[in-house]
């Protein structure tokens, strides 16, 4: 069992930063791939990004491409660093765990956290 719990979220002015962090409990955190979804009102569920096993290789979307980095520490920690924010970024972010190897684009991970709200004011 795993189980995410997110932090970090808040409100930003555009062009401002924002850092997430996802704090992962289990013991096999080595085993899984983790990656960020986000979900703005109305919409479905966007991949963001997505960092593999060793953290040795990442994946973006477009839309946050050069602006958000995602990364793990060895202390089951996983973050995102967002900067230069804009308005379309505003959305509820959730951290996810995905069993084996980086799928890439995937959204259908194995555990999700309860999700951390961002809001990006013009």
């Amino acid at each position: 069992q795993v189980q995410l719990v997110e932090s970090g979220g808040g409100l930003v002015q555009a062009g401002g930063s924002l850092r997430l962090s996802c704090a992962v409990s289990g013991r096999t955190f080595s085993s899984y791939s983790m990656g960020w979804v986000r979900q703005a009102p109305g919409k479905e569920r966007e991949f963001v990004a997505a960092i593999n096993r060793s953290g040795g290789r990442t994946y973006y979307a477009d839309s946050v491409k050069g602006r958000f980095t995602i990364s793990r520490d060895n202390a089951k920690n996983v973050y995102l660093q967002m900067n230069s924010l804009k308005p379309e970024d505003t959305a509820v972010y959730y951290c996810a765990a995905d069993y084996g190897a980086l799928r890439i684009g995937a959204i259908d991970y194995d555990y999700w956290g309860q999700g951390t709200q961002v809001t990006v004011s013009s």
